[in-house]
């Protein structure tokens, strides 16, 4: 069986437009049979985004976990930011790279299992993390967003409270020392750790 967090290549194609509004902007995206969310900007993704366009997001940015790149590209619109996106998902990429185009912005989009393939230091780390690939995997993402955090560096987590928040708070800070709740909305928690 194959799942969004996988190379899920073969699978035959199926797209789909989503007219999505953020900050009285208008973008266009295309998913595809999957990815995940494919049919609609999913209530994590927005929760999130709600958080951190309030934020002074700044410096260098990677969007872990891209999907077909909706977080990456509603904040390349919004602020002056050098981006990444990286997906496990090579047909999530090939979206993204097309969605950035459509949207006229310009993210450096590349294939990744978590962070193999990353090499750069970032600012910010922003992911909604793939919850049914296990505590294993996803714990693996936030440690390792540690060692490409610079110093001061944030990284940022959307999850549902009954999809394991709490668990998530201890193991974050076990590795951050520290882990906020910035938010609580429509059953996701937002959740903020930064490297000192």
């Amino acid at each position: 069986m194959t799942h969004y967090f996988s190379d899920n290549t073969d699978l035959p194609h199926n797209y789909k437009r989503i007219e999505f509004i953020y900050n009285n902007i208008n973008f266009i995206f295309y998913s595809d049979i999957g990815v995940f969310s494919k049919s609609k900007v999913d209530e994590g993704t927005m929760v999130l985004l709600d958080v951190v366009n309030k934020e002074e997001l700044k410096g260098k940015v990677l969007d872990l976990g891209c999907g077909y790149g909706v977080v990456s590209i509603v904040l390349k619109k919004s602020f002056d930011l050098s981006i990444d996106g990286v997906d496990i998902n090579p047909r999530a990429i090939v979206l993204s790279k097309e969605n950035s185009k459509r949207n006229k912005t310009s993210i450096n989009y590349f294939v990744s299992d978590g962070f193999s393939n990353v090499v750069s230091m970032y600012d910010e780390i922003l992911v909604n993390p793939p919850i049914r690939a296990g505590k294993k995997v996803i714990y693996k993402m936030f440690n390792d967003a540690y060692d490409h955090l610079n110093v001061n560096g944030n990284l940022w987590i959307v999850i549902r409270k009954q999809q394991g928040a709490s668990s998530a708070i201890n193991e974050i800070s076990s590795k951050f020392s520290n882990c906020q709740v910035i938010e609580k909305k429509k059953g996701y928690w937002v959740l903020k750790a930064t490297k000192y």
